[in-house]
Order: C-alpha cells, then structure tokens, then sequence
C-alpha cells in the first residue's frame, strides 16, 4: 500500500471536526521492523529517519517534504497526496483507505498463518484470557528540546495471559519512551487532529503505512489492545511530549511454537523457519520514533493548501 498513515498515540473519545487553531512544526519520524515481520513487509533493516513540515490549520493537515507529501482534510474526508516532482496529487477518501486497510490486513494475515506466526487475538472468541499490567517510570532525566525543557518518562504495557508470565504463555510488551515538556497548547492541536483522524479511519495508532500497519496485526493482533491501554495511560501525564520512542516487544508461546515448529510452504515459511525464535525470549518486533524538532503557532492557507497548477492524477 502506497498511503503513509500518521496518526497520534491520543484514542479518546471522538469530539467535534472543527479545531479553530493554526500549528506549523517541523519533526523526524523513523520505524524500523524487526526478524520475519520486516521481511515479510519488505523493509528489510528499516527506513531512514524522515523530516518533514507539519501544518495543522482548521480541518486541514499537511505533512510535507520537498513539496511532496499529503494533505488531509476531515470535513471533506479526503486524502490529497502530492507529487512535487510531477507537479500533480491523487485523491483518496476515507472509505477507500478503510477498505485498502482492510484488503492488507486480509493479505498479511494469510501469509502470517502460513509462516505459523498468526496469533491469538484477545478478542477472539472461545481464546484464552489476557490481563494487562501497566508500569510508568519518571526517570528523572531531563534535557532540552525544540525550545523547550523535557523530562523522560517510560511507560510499559505488558500483555500476557491471565494467570501466567510471559515465559509460560507469551504475550506482548509495548514501550512507550516519551520525553514530555510542560503543556504546549499549539502542538497539542497536531495531536488533537490525528487523533480524530484515526478515529474516522480506522481507530488505530502508528507512524506507518497501512501494509505494514495490516501486517503487524495480522501477525500481532493484541499490539492494538495494548496499544489502546497504552494511549488511555499516557493522556493521564502530564505534557506535550516532543519525542516518543514506541517498542513492541513479543514474547513466543511455547506451546504454540512446538505446534507451528517449521512453519509452512511458501516465502513466508521459508522466511519462518529461516528466523525461528526461541520460546520465552523476548523478541522485537518494531520500533519507531517521533520528534518535534521545531514548533510554530501559526500556519497559512497557502500551507495547507494544493499548489494551483498542480493537477489531479487519475
């Protein structure tokens, strides 16, 4: 899939579109996927970090390097994405991104069941149960960025079925490293935005494109569970943060691992049993992370706006 998704670590509840407030920044974002997922997703040892010019004015986003990028508008649910090069953008709505989402989610999940890597989710039907512990550090350490001085915060999400460890059954481990600086009330506008968008969308997080966001959940359904537990936890903090390192550590289930032992035909089985995993070791399966490296209050229409002699690729 070509559409990059940005999206906010905020899911709360959805609120009006209108935002009434003007934000331009400029941030670094990188992810990077780990063993048989990145390979099967194609990134083989990551993508480079990114710069790129934010821009939040009304119902509009911007997220652009170069001129080229994408422009999101919510009132009219559509998605501009812009060629620079070409001098030209393509159109997509709301309801077709649900619908890619969803056809990557379906192609991503076959090849995780023939690679043995599906796992269970915890909504699953007639599934074990999971439970979910949380743990939130101030570390004490501090530093400045982007003008502004921060304070490093780690916060945990473990997810792991009920009445067991990790080492018995497997399970998930998400950390989030932030590094808060106190309220900034313009770069809270960015958050606000992607965190209405998701919710028209799709109601997930993360900095990637929706193949890679489809093959994730294929192979890690409970990553969004523990995702969700993760955003309700960090809205209770207080700040904006201006960096966050997120990393989704999986931990095998022993049992399942001595029955998908070998994996099956295919790319996919070739590349399972190419990097089997020892059951109860942690293992990563991605990281990513977002910095503000700049923040201005004010944006113009002209920044979120298509150039007038660009023109719609069909």
């Amino acid at each position: 899939m070509r559409k990059a998704i940005l999206l906010s670590a905020a899911l709360a509840a959805a609120a009006t579109v209108s935002l009434g407030a003007d934000v331009k920044t400029t941030a670094r974002t990188q992810i990077k996927f780990e063993g048989m997922l990145g390979r099967m997703i194609g990134m083989f040892g990551g993508s480079k970090p990114q710069t790129a010019t934010v821009a939040v004015r009304g119902d509009r986003k911007a997220t652009l390097a170069d001129g080229s990028g994408r422009i999101i508008d919510l009132g009219e649910e559509k998605i501009y994405d812009i060629d620079a090069k070409r001098k030209t953008y393509t159109v997509t709505t709301f309801e077709q991104l649900r619908r890619e989402i969803q056809e990557a989610k379906e192609e991503a999940a076959k090849e995780a069941a023939e690679a043995g890597e599906q796992t269970q989710s915890p909504d699953e039907p007639g599934g074990p149960e999971y439970e979910f512990d949380l743990d939130v550090k101030e570390t004490g350490a501090t530093k400045s960025m982007a003008g502004h001085n921060a304070r490093q915060v780690l916060a945990i999400v473990t997810m792991r079925q009920k009445g067991k460890t990790l080492e018995e059954a497997g399970g998930l481990v998400l950390t989030s490293d932030m590094w808060l600086a106190p309220r900034i009330a313009a770069l809270d506008q960015v958050y606000e935005f992607d965190r209405k968008f998701a919710e028209k969308v799709y109601g997930e997080m993360g900095t990637m494109s929706a193949s890679q966001l489809a093959a994730l959940l294929a192979v890690h359904p409970g990553f969004q569970k523990a995702q969700e537990r993760l955003a309700k936890e960090g809205a209770k903090l207080q700040g904006t943060p201006l960096m966050t390192t997120l990393t989704l550590e999986a931990v095998k289930d022993p049992a399942a691992a001595a029955q998908n032992q070998g994996g099956g035909g295919g790319l996919a089985g070739r590349l399972m049993r190419r990097n089997q995993e020892k059951p109860g070791t942690k293992t990563k399966v991605f990281a990513s992370t977002h910095e503000t490296l700049t923040i201005d209050a004010s944006a113009s229409a002209a920044d979120v706006a298509i150039p007038a002699e660009f023109k719609e690729r069909k």
